[in-house]
Parts: C-alpha cells; structure tokens; sequence
C-alpha cells in the first residue's frame, strides 16, 4: 500500500475546527482558561460539553449546566483515564450500552462526557493504545489522532462475532464500537469510523452540498443509497480494506486474525468492485478538486488490492 502521510492533511478541516473551537468556546465557556489540549482534541471535547450543556439546560438542571460551564474541555483529564497512544491522545470510556442516550436527534445511540465518567480497566487502555499504534503503523496516524479523540468501547466479543460500530455528526471524533482482544480489529473499525468523521468535516468546510436526489447502488448496503451516503462508503471501507492489506503484508498475525483479516479483506473487495463507474459520477458533485482528489487515490488504491 502506498497512502501518502499527507492524505489526511486538509487545511480545510484544520480552520473549521480553529473556528468552530471559537465558536463553541464563546457559548459554552467565553471566559474560560485556555484549553490544554490540541485542536482537533478540543473540537470533539467541545461538542462533548456544547450537548452536555444544552441538554442540562433544556433539564432545567442548573447544577450540571454551570459543571459544563466550568469545564469547556468536557473534564476529561480529572475524570478519565487517558491512552497514551501512539498517534495522540484518546479518552477511553466503556459506559455499557444501557447507558447510552436514545434520542430523536440521533438515529442511533450516543453517550456525553460529564462529571460522572469512571475510569476504564488498564487493559482496555492498552488494548486502545496498541490499536492507534497498529493504526500509525500503516499510515493512519494522524487520521485516528485527529479523528479518534473520544472511544466508547462498547461490548467485548469473540473473533468472527459481528462487529457493531458507528459515529454521529453531533459528536465529531466519538465512536462507539464493539471490540475483540485484537489491536488490529479495533484499529481496523478506528480507520473506518474516522474516516467518517474526516470526510463529515471535509464536506462542511468546503460548503459542499450534495444533492440528495442523485443516488448510485451501494455494494454494502444492497440498495440505492444518496450520493452522499455512497461517497461515504466508497471512502471508509477501502480505508479500512488498505489497513488490512497492510496489516496482513507486515504483522506476524495469528493464525486465527490472519484468516479472519484475509477473509474480511476478499469480500470488501468483491463489495468494493462494482462502485468503480459510479464512483467518478459521484465524485462530480463534491465541488473541490482537492477533497475529489484524494478520495479517488484512495478508491482507486483499494481497487488495486
């Protein structure tokens, strides 16, 4: 695989976060300390206590709007444990999936950062902090830094079991995934719901709107899916499809995670074959040359596999 390290790079994104950070920090927190994190961190930390504070308010819980008000950054430091991943730092939670929010806003569950959050067992940090170093290892390095901020690990599961994960753009950074002993499986589902995150900021900060009219035939899906929805497709899975050609070229694998990966690897090709036509029409709709750019290269690279 030949991901160049800049791919992930797009200024674009950078000065939506500087100016979203402004933004929010002027509503949640104006006359707050400066934040000590780094700014992608504190552009998911934010949404963290932006949702935090806007639910507490409409609760009419003055308490826990004015905690929200004192701590911008979501309190992650005092209240949870950190990975210290390779990439950068992550905020590992395992809040259980019973306590995850349910919510007409989402169409699928969440959790917020607040002041009642409990540190994780030492071994899911390690397990997190070997995953971001696998991720890095094969290039998504700062992806994961810049797009992994926050992991809600959810429910552990065998190799082979089905993997549930997801992210919401009212929490960019957040995901939300089931997980194996296997740093690479969950640096695998890390890439993937990054890479949402990544292409949610992409399109925002270029103003991009993509008709929802157009629709092409998505593989994974099995239906016709918006323009939208199947660029995101054609973006996240060949992320993960090329950190998985790496992992199994360079990793001295199981065998049991050799035969899972290989097998994962052979139907995301066979899913991913059928969107080479429909993939350039696509493309024709997002209007900066530079995002259209990168999302071919990595289309294409995963085509190549």
């Amino acid at each position: 695989m030949d991901l160049p390290h800049h791919t992930f790079a797009f200024r674009p994104i950078r000065e939506l976060h500087h100016d979203r950070n402004r933004r929010l920090r002027e509503v949640v927190s104006p006359d707050g300390p400066p934040s000590p994190h780094g700014i992608a961190q504190q552009y998911s930390l934010a949404h963290h206590a932006f949702e935090g504070a806007e639910a507490a308010a409409h609760a009419g819980d003055t308490e826990l709007f004015d905690w929200y008000r004192s701590h911008p950054d979501a309190g992650v430091e005092p209240a949870v444990g950190r990975a210290a991943t390779t990439p950068g730092p992550c905020t590992v939670l395992a809040p259980g999936v019973h306590r995850l929010i349910r919510s007409p806003a989402s169409e699928t569950p969440y959790y917020v950062l607040g002041p009642r959050i409990t540190k994780v067992p030492p071994e899911l940090s390690q397990l997190t902090a070997e995953a971001a170093a696998c991720a890095e290892a094969a290039g998504f390095g700062s992806l994961v830094a810049e797009h992994a901020v926050v992991l809600c690990l959810l429910r552990h599961k065998q190799l082979g079991e089905t993997l549930d994960s997801w992210s919401i753009t009212r929490l960019p950074g957040t995901i939300f995934c089931d997980y194996t002993d296997e740093p690479a499986v969950l640096a695998r589902d890390l890439i993937h719901e990054a890479g949402h995150s990544w292409l949610n900021d992409a399109l925002t900060a270029i103003h991009a709107k993509i008709s929802d009219e157009v629709g092409f035939y998505s593989p994974w899906k099995g239906t016709i899916r918006p323009a939208f929805g199947f660029l995101h497709a054609c973006w996240s899975f060949p992320l993960m499809m090329l950190h998985t050609a790496t992992v199994l070229d360079t990793s001295a694998c199981s065998r049991n995670l050799r035969r899972f990966l290989t097998t994962y690897l052979d139907e995301q090709r066979r899913l991913l074959a059928p969107t080479a036509d429909d993939h350039g029409e696509a493309l024709a709709l997002i209007p900066d040359p530079e995002l259209r750019r990168r999302l071919r290269a990595v289309h294409e690279e995963a085509l190549a596999l």
